[in-house]
């Protein structure tokens, strides 16, 4: 039997055997050599077997990635020294003493280290043989054998894929996207968003996607294992977008938002302040709304609208103390001065088919006026109190009822009283009366004169 102990250890603890179709698992194995006897032991060569292979006996399918390096411990000045330690035929590594052998001294220890061991298929118990030769004597003694057992567990889940995310997470105009996250190779990815999906290249854990998203967009991330049985994991992250373009909006239960504006930094925009919703260029001037319909019960403040139909109870300037037309069954209704008040109409003509007025006035103040009354209208000189007068070409009357009539500037006039009329000069004293024929009753007078004066 060998005169050292051979124990063995492995990192990680738990060396998970490799599955197909994911990366190879990988660890190291320690194989722990001391001289638990009181006598020092004078050895000449140590060699582990290593067992090829795919399966679950089988501790690597290819030595060829083992690293190999062992040391000789000297426990009571805890002084390592390195150690020939080297590849021995297919599978075999094998340390080997400076001189014809070496002493192993009690208590002290050498560690064996196989670095690097690709592990192979299969869960299970794994057998490394260990070969010993001594020296006793002159020659090497016949060599001993041992062996240590190294178990390789069944391999865990792929951990999932996580931190799914974008480098910005609100985009403005001009602002490049890459989506990034942490897996494992083991995963096929692909992102799938509205309108398409990419697949991510094995060995990429990032996507720059372009072009960058001109609304909000949710990317959703796929990992589907290439393991059986599958593992498949899904991450979502969403990009805002500062200035969002959309082709259709739909909203059933409102909409909020200080403004609206064109899909162009140079488009019009739409603001609302309080109760009152404002149109303006780029530049905040006030801008043109056009529109087939539009019906209003608050307020509306643009430079110009255009418009086929408008449906709304009032239309006021844009001052707040400015007139404004209220809409009523019967017609229109002009007010002034923000108050119920009835207000002024100033246009260049007006084409009616009636128009109903109290008082009908000249464009200025100073101006002549008419009033409108049950039995008629009255001409009035600018005070609005005494009585004008009505300049016409002809005139067509059933009656005149007049306190005098009078010709041009300062010509004759006729004035009427109860008991006739007097015919007087222009500046009032009596008359001629100049006629073709006159028929009376009587006649009471100074002179009578013939025809010719």
């Amino acid at each position: 039997m060998p005169s050292l102990t051979y124990t063995v250890l492995t990192d990680p603890v738990s060396l998970e055997a490799s599955e197909k179709e994911r990366s190879p698992s990988k660890g190291t194995v320690y194989l722990i050599v001391t001289n638990l006897t009181e006598a020092v032991v004078d050895w000449s060569t140590i060699e582990v077997t290593v067992p090829v292979g795919d399966g679950a006996y089988t501790l690597t399918p290819d030595t060829g990635t083992i690293t190999p390096s062992a040391q000789y411990i000297n426990t009571t000045t805890n002084t390592p020294t390195s150690v020939t330690f080297a590849r021995s035929g297919d599978n075999g590594f094998r340390a080997t003493a400076r001189d014809r052998s070496e002493a192993f001294y009690p208590g002290d220890c050498m560690i064996f280290t196989l670095a690097d061991v690709t592990l192979s298929v299969g869960a299970g118990p794994v057998v490394l043989p260990v070969t010993e030769t001594l020296v006793t004597q002159r020659d090497p003694d016949p060599p001993t054998y041992a062996a240590v057992v190294v178990v390789k567990t069944t391999p865990q889940r792929l951990p999932a894929p996580h931190n799914f995310r974008a480098d910005t997470a609100l985009l403005d105009a001009g602002d490049t996207l890459t989506l990034s996250w942490e897996g494992s190779d083991d995963f096929d990815y692909k992102i799938e968003f509205p309108g398409g999906s990419q697949p991510i290249p094995k060995g990429q854990r990032s996507w720059p996607v372009s072009p960058a998203p001109v609304r909000a967009t949710t990317y959703t991330l796929l990992a589907t294992s290439r393991t059986t049985p599958q593992q498949e994991h899904a991450l979502t992250t969403t990009v805002q977008v500062r200035f969002p373009v959309l082709e259709t909006l739909t909203a059933t239960t409102g909409i909020n938002t200080p403004q609206v504006q064109g899909k162009n930094n140079t488009d019009g925009k739409i603001t609302f302040t309080g109760t009152e919703v404002g149109i303006s260029d780029n530049v905040k001037v006030k801008g043109m709304l056009t529109a087939a319909n539009a019906s209003f019960s608050d307020t509306v403040t643009a430079r110009r609208a255009d418009f086929r139909t408008v449906a709304t109870d009032r239309v006021q300037g844009t001052g707040a103390d400015n007139g404004w037309l209220e809409f009523r069954k019967e017609g229109v209704t002009i007010h002034r001065d923000n108050e119920p008040t009835l207000g002024v109409v100033y246009a260049d003509q007006a084409d009616l088919d009636i128009v109903k007025a109290r008082v009908v006035r000249g464009r200025q103040d100073d101006e002549g006026s008419v009033t409108f009354g049950t039995e008629g209208l009255t001409v009035h000189r600018a005070n609005g109190e005494t009585r004008g007068s009505v300049y016409a070409d002809r005139g067509d009357f059933n009656g005149i009822n007049t306190g005098w009539l009078q010709g041009n500037k300062n010509e004759g006039k006729l004035s009427f009283h109860g008991y006739g009329f007097h015919v007087n000069t222009g500046d009032g004293t009596p008359g001629i009366l100049v006629a073709d024929e006159v028929r009376v009753t009587k006649v009471t007078c100074a002179t009578v004169n013939g025809h010719k004066m």
